[in-house]
């Protein structure tokens, strides 16, 4: 989990790979410093980054597949990327219950 500092930083390398280009990196640079941990093998590592790349080209590749790319967004278009964010913000929501810490004491 990440303290302040740790969260600052995370920031400032995701904002420096995004201003190169590199949004899927820079969302895998975040997760592994927040959920892995810093002794992870290196095959870990590896095949955790194979399986986070997958899964970002996949929505990618289907968020392609399903506009129709002659014309612009249609009421279907817009439907299935409602239905991808909410489908996200699901898992999120989920993974930060579990994972990620909350402000304040219960």
């Amino acid at each position: 989990m990440a303290n302040d500092r740790e969260r600052e930083l995370i920031d400032a390398i995701t904002r420096d790979l995004v201003s190169k280009g590199l949004l899927i990196e820079a969302g895998w640079v975040g997760l592994r410093m927040m959920s892995i941990p810093k002794d992870a093998p290196k095959d870990q590592l590896d095949e955790m980054r194979n399986s986070f790349f997958a899964g970002a080209q996949h929505l990618f590749a289907s968020i392609i597949g399903i506009m129709d790319a002659d014309r612009e967004p249609t009421a279907n278009d817009m439907k299935a990327m409602d239905d991808i964010n909410r489908e996200l913000q699901r898992f999120i929501n989920d993974y930060s219950a579990r994972h990620l810490p909350t402000s304040g004491s219960a």
